[in-house]
């Protein structure tokens, strides 16, 4: 028999790259071919972000490089630049994770803001710094500012309809590990 919660972890990390390959592919749709439009938020970064607070076993480092690389290549971004800036963002989430306590939402929402800006903020730099061609800084300071603010949105789908909840203390065993 497989252990539910080996079973769940799989399941979870099956709907993170389904989310992941439907949101690639309403990307790459060309919809609109006008320049001159706002960037939409990062809503696979927000995903990643919000499912970190609730459960970081779903969410193996290996798993977030895969899908942001498949992202940063299908996106004609640079490869790996934003797969590294959310891997350091995730895992800096992930040492501040508090497994025996829930995070009130307002703090959750603050460390996701910090996480969500500073990975911008990095990829800008870095753009800069080996003069890439892209997006400029006010489009990427748009998309964080949108990436903030639809992130409850976010959180609200994750814990409500894709029911990604928090672990519980009845969850943990006396080490504070996941039984």
């Amino acid at each position: 028999m497989i252990d539910p919660l080996t079973l769940d972890r799989g399941f979870y990390r099956l709907i993170y790259i389904g989310l992941a390959g439907a949101m690639t592919f309403l990307l790459i749709l060309p919809l609109d071919t006008t320049p001159g439009h706002l960037p939409g938020p990062d809503l696979m970064l927000c995903l990643t972000i919000a499912w970190l607070h609730r459960r970081p076993d779903y969410l193996p480092p290996w798993l977030i490089c895969g899908v942001f690389l498949m992202l940063d290549i299908m996106l004609m971004r640079p490869p790996g630049l934003l797969t590294a800036l959310v891997l350091l963002g995730s895992e800096f989430l992930r040492t501040r994770q508090q497994m025996s306590v829930e995070t009130p939402f307002g703090t959750e929402w603050l460390m996701a803001s910090v996480t969500i800006v500073a990975v911008f903020i990095c990829q800008g730099a870095a753009l800069a710094l080996f003069a890439v061609p892209g997006a400029g800084l006010g489009a990427s300071g748009v998309q964080a500012v949108l990436s903030v603010l639809i992130y409850p949105v976010v959180a609200f789908v994750s814990r409500y309809a894709l029911l990604v909840r928090g672990v519980t203390p009845g969850e943990l065993d006396p080490r504070g590990l996941l039984r």
